[in-house]
Order: C-alpha cells, then structure tokens, then sequence
C-alpha cells in the first residue's frame, strides 16, 4: 500500500479557486491510479476526479467537470486537484485514494486512503 496526506484545503469564497495536493509515500507511486472523492455528514462518499498512472487519462464527476482538474507529477510523488468556479455546494472533506491497477471512479476499488482535508465553500 501506498500512504498519503492531503493539503491544501481551507475557507474560500463562492466563485474562488483551491489546489488540493496528495503527497504519497510508499511504494512506487507511479504505477499507481489516483483519485479524489468528497464527502459531506450523512451522504455517501462522492466520486470527483481520477487520473491514470500516466496522467494521460482522466476522468471526472458531472458535478465538477470544467471547473475542476486532477493532475500529477510523478517524480514529485503527488497529485493535484486544482479547483475553479467553488460553489458552497463543493463544500466537504476532500480525500485522496490510490489503486495500483487501473483506474476507477469507484471508491470502494481504492484501497489506499488519505486522511482527508476540509474545504469550505461560502456564500
């Protein structure tokens, strides 16, 4: 498995931008598919983002798609969510996954998890 810490998220207003990156350590995180997904209390975790181990490949939520942007830089072990056009409903914990295999957009096919980071979204 491969371990991973999120940062970046904090408070922004409706209409600002935020860049998410997930720092992994571990085994080789280049042979690794990544992801995002968000959560909010009381709803189930939500697919955002993912990008293939080459980065050639991405693939995103219909709620975000044209504001948001998954990249990576594998000699840098991270990957990135940079996100344009908030609105107060993006507001949740956004977190980090890996899967050394294909790429998904389903959470319960990642099997390395990061401890999530809040982003908020006012009005």
């Amino acid at each position: 498995q491969v371990q991973l810490v999120e940062s970046g998220g904090g408070l922004v207003q409706a209409g600002g931008s935020l860049r998410l990156s997930c720092a992994a350590a571990g085994r080789t995180f280049s042979s690794y598919a990544m992801g995002w997904f968000r959560q909010v209390p009381g709803k189930e975790r939500e697919f955002v983002a993912a990008i293939d181990w080459s980065g050639g490949n991405t693939y995103y939520g219909d709620s975000v798609k044209g504001r948001f942007t998954i990249s990576r830089v594998n000699a840098r072990n991270t990957v990135y969510l940079e996100m344009n056009s908030l609105k107060p409903e993006d507001t949740a914990v956004y977190y980090c996954a890996a899967r050394p295999t294909a790429v998904s957009t389903i959470a319960n096919q990642f099997g390395s998890w990061g401890q999530g980071t809040q982003v908020t979204v006012s009005s």
